[in-house]
């Protein structure tokens, strides 16, 4: 490099031909591709290839056999580390615990979840567990038990605030409530990052006279912008259903302590939330829902509706409606 200043003409760099003979493999997430330098990644494509990595791969025998095989290797990994705490090999029931870990952590029907450095997290700790106890085989109960261990950020963060409402009575799972509804949301909805963690979303609404004839919707909650354009995306569809025009009022929507919530999935919890205002129809609190709805009404698929269920269960909530296209989703322990 030459020239002291960094403003000066000669501050540049000079490169000289260099012989080489490897291949370069490069790894990074999407928004770092996004900022690269728009002529390194000419090169890349002009030379190499691009390859957006799959999280999921098909539920196949094939495929389950792979993970079998990954789950061998993790063990075997952990023997030639030669720090003197080996873990055992796992029997039938650990190995298909994991294997339905990786159907729920995928999230869609049919498929596993290929985030293969969160389910070798999840073997050592099962295998950690089986040595604590002396035992001579990792079996379910010990992958079970590493489960509630390796629990993500987000679900420690959503277990707890359900501990908190449930102390301070601000889940209400009993009862009729005119106005209120017990929504299903996500916290941190990063299915690539981190694995689904589900929260109540208790939603309120209010239906006032507007004096202006200009009527408003008012929203409160530490919502993302997707949840907030769910609030926005239910007009249309309360003006079919009660045939009352909305700019003649003002709809007041609360989402009670709610903070960090992601996701679409909460327009149909408001959409019920504000008719039962508008029409005084009570909703039973007993009873909680979730999905994606449509300007025109209809209830579409949403993610993570097994670990919005769990949610629900942790909340003292019996029933829970979610789509009909989510049915097959759902991949509840017993």
């Amino acid at each position: 490099i030459s020239g002291r200043s960094e403003r000066s003409s000669g501050a540049l760099t000079k490169t000289e031909p260099v012989p080489c003979d490897f291949i370069l493999v490069a790894a990074g997430n999407l928004d770092a591709v996004q900022h690269m330098h728009p002529a390194l990644r000419s090169r890349i494509r002009g030379y190499g290839y691009e390859v957006y990595v799959n999280s999921t791969m098909r539920d196949t025998e094939r495929n389950r056999r792979r993970l079998i095989r990954f789950i061998a290797q993790e063990v075997n990994n952990e023997m030639n580390k030669k720090t003197g705490n080996p873990i055992p090999h796992f029997d039938r029931s650990a190995v298909e615990v994991i294997l339905r870990e990786s159907q729920r952590r995928a999230g869609r029907r049919g498929k596993l979840t290929l985030r293969l450095r969160e389910l070798g997290g999840l073997v050592r700790i099962a295998g950690d567990l089986a040595c604590e106890e002396n035992a001579s085989i990792t079996t379910g109960k010990h992958v079970l038990g590493a489960r509630r261990i390796a629990r993500p950020l987000e679900q420690q963060v959503a277990d707890r605030m359900i501990e908190h409402r449930l102390d301070y009575s601000l889940l209400v799972n009993s009862g009729e409530r005119v106005g209120r509804v017990n929504g299903l949301a996500v916290l941190g909805a990063d299915s690539g990052m981190s694995d689904f963690s589900g929260i109540m979303l208790p939603v309120e609404a209010l239906v006032t006279p507007s004096h202006a004839k200009a009527g408003r919707v008012f929203a409160t909650g530490g919502l993302s912008d997707m949840a907030k354009e769910s609030v926005t995306n239910v007009s249309a569809v309360i003006k079919k259903l009660t045939g009352k025009d909305v700019s003649d009022y003002d709809i007041h929507i609360q989402f009670v302590d709610t903070h960090g919530v992601d996701g679409d999935s909460a327009s149909i919890t408001i959409a019920t939330a504000i008719i039962s205002a508008f029409e005084d129809i009570p909703i039973d609190q007993n009873l909680a829902m979730t999905g994606s709805l449509s300007v025109r009404g209809e209830v579409l698929p949403i993610g993570g509706v097994t670990a919005k269920i769990e949610a629900a269960v942790k909340s003292g909530i019996e029933r829970v409606i979610i789509p009909r296209a989510n049915m097959k989703d759902v991949l509840i322990d017993d």
